[in-house]
């Protein structure tokens, strides 16, 4: 296996519990996860490794091979067997869900599954009423966000009469706007012309959060990627630098 030894032992840190209103970038650790669907068949096995606060990595693997199962695992969605998982060093477990859906931010693969409500404003409002901010508060944040993204325009349109692009910027920003201190992209530029594919990589290179990316396309994981995890029937078999791991990976060279 392809391996960086800084990334293989986990390390909190000491002053997360000081500041938990901070929305910095977190380390995401993750130990021992397994994870085993109703019907028996095993979607995780085992799954270690560690993401240092910042870092930019991409999860690379065939269909089945137990991407989307981990994202959903590390936001709280689905609960492991065994292992896992932190937040810098909050757990992710049913006694801290809510804290957890406030620091980890999933984008799904589908953003019509992000945006459901009639106005685009009210997709991104969502999560801030939610936790209770005020509607002075709500409107700022969405203003924000969209102003940021430079999609403001979208705010009173909606999801319904927006190109793919357009909704995935507005699910992006759904997400954004909670200021997540991870962000997790499940096939962020699947159905996306040229130029919507070019516009999410650009928007991605400007955000501060620690960032797991899973895409089938080795362009983009080689655009937002400096390391590479590689997961095969639910396992971790490469994990390493980007151009190492996906040279091997795809030019159909076995994986140690």
């Amino acid at each position: 296996m392809m391996n960086n030894n800084k990334h293989t032992h986990p390390a909190h840190t000491p002053h997360e519990h000081s500041h938990p209103h901070s929305h910095g970038p977190a380390p995401l650790i993750v130990s021992g996860l397994t994870v085993t669907y109703a019907d028996g068949t095993p979607a995780l096995k085992n799954v270690s490794f560690t993401l240092e606060a910042g870092e930019k990595v991409a999860l690379i693997g065939g269909n089945g091979a137990g991407k989307t199962s981990l994202f959903l695992t590390l936001a709280g969605v689905l609960k492991p067997e065994a292992g896992e998982i932190f937040i810098g060093d909050i757990p992710v477990d049913k006694d801290h869900l809510q804290t957890v859906h406030s620091k980890v931010g999933l984008v799904f693969q589908n953003p019509d599954d992000q945006l459901f409500m009639p106005k685009i404003y009210d997709d991104i409002a969502f999560g801030p009423r939610n936790f209770g901010h005020s509607e002075d508060e709500v409107r700022q944040k969405v203003t924000d966000v969209l102003t940021s993204l430079e999609a403001e325009h979208l705010m009173d349109r909606s999801s319904l009469k927006l190109s793919g692009g357009e909704k995935r910027v507005c699910a992006i920003a759904s997400v954004l706007v909670m200021n997540p201190r991870i962000l997790l992209f499940d096939e962020p530029t699947a159905f996306l012309d040229m130029k919507a594919k070019h516009r999410f990589m650009n928007i991605l290179a400007g955000l501060e959060q620690t960032r797991l990316v899973a895409t089938h396309d080795p362009a983009v994981a080689a655009a937002v990627a400096e390391r590479v995890i590689v997961l095969e029937h639910g396992e971790v078999c490469a994990d390493g630098p980007a151009a190492e791991v996906l040279a091997a990976y795809f030019s159909g060279i076995k994986l140690p």
